[in-house]
């Protein structure tokens, strides 16, 4: 082992008698010794009573430390992942401007979310995500030229407790549809006295299309995508 001076041994020992850990010992006498080294300078150093107490803090803090890093390093790579799909996925989105693309969309949405009406006339969409409302809505609008927005009507589906008056207004402002083809709110009587307890929820808000065309050619075209994707029944 190297030899070191009698002064320094001193104060390396005169530290760790006053409670300083290997490493506040390097820091405050500037130098880099392993701690290998320093143990056994202080081998026979008492060391004071609180030490032990010392030493617990510091790894709590310092397990709190690693635990911001390791999160901030997920984070980190949680943000680079996202941003990979993006770059992969943002020329498939921009693709839905094709019309036939964007027809595919809304017959596969239709597929899983629309349904008929009891009177064959028209086929209905409803939901409380605003944005399955407003891609239905759009879609409609860039797959069909025929595309009639008064053939649309509305009607909010809520719980007993909301204000229906707010609820309006907040799906005229997200669908733009006038007032006058909003049908009058349908209040869930299974609801009655039962608090809604997430704020957030609007409702459900169910669109009307009145057009039998429409939906049949929808029915029609997602069939036959299920026939191509499914293949020949053996």
């Amino acid at each position: 082992m190297k030899r070191h001076s009698k002064e320094l041994i001193t104060e390396i020992r005169r530290l760790r008698a006053n409670g300083k850990t290997y490493r506040e010992i390097n820091k405050t006498l500037s130098i880099n010794l392993a701690k290998s080294t320093l143990s056994w300078i202080c081998q026979t150093t008492p060391l004071p009573k609180n030490y032990r107490e010392k030493i617990t803090k510091l790894n709590i803090r310092n397990l709190g430390v690693a635990r911001a890093t390791a999160l901030a390093v997920k984070d980190a790579k949680k943000e680079e992942f996202n941003k990979q799909i993006k770059l992969i996925n943002l020329p498939i989105a921009q693709m839905v401007s094709d019309e036939k693309i964007a027809k595919i969309a809304l017959a596969m949405l239709c597929l899983g979310e629309a349904s008929k009406s009891g009177g064959q006339s028209s086929f209905s969409l409803g939901n409380s995500d605003p944005r399955i409302v407003v891609l239905f809505l759009n879609l409609l609008k860039m797959c069909f030229d025929d595309f009639d927005p008064k053939k649309i009507r509305a009607t909010i589906q809520c719980r007993a407790d909301q204000n229906t008056k707010k609820l309006e207004d907040f799906w005229i402002k997200i669908t733009r549809i006038p007032k006058l083809q909003f049908y009058k709110p349908l209040i869930d009587p299974r609801t009655v006295g039962k608090p809604t307890k997430k704020k957030s929820y609007k409702g459900i808000l169910k669109i009307d299309y009145l057009s039998s065309k429409t939906q049949l050619e929808l029915e029609s075209l997602a069939d036959l995508i299920y026939n191509q994707i499914r293949g020949p029944v053996v």
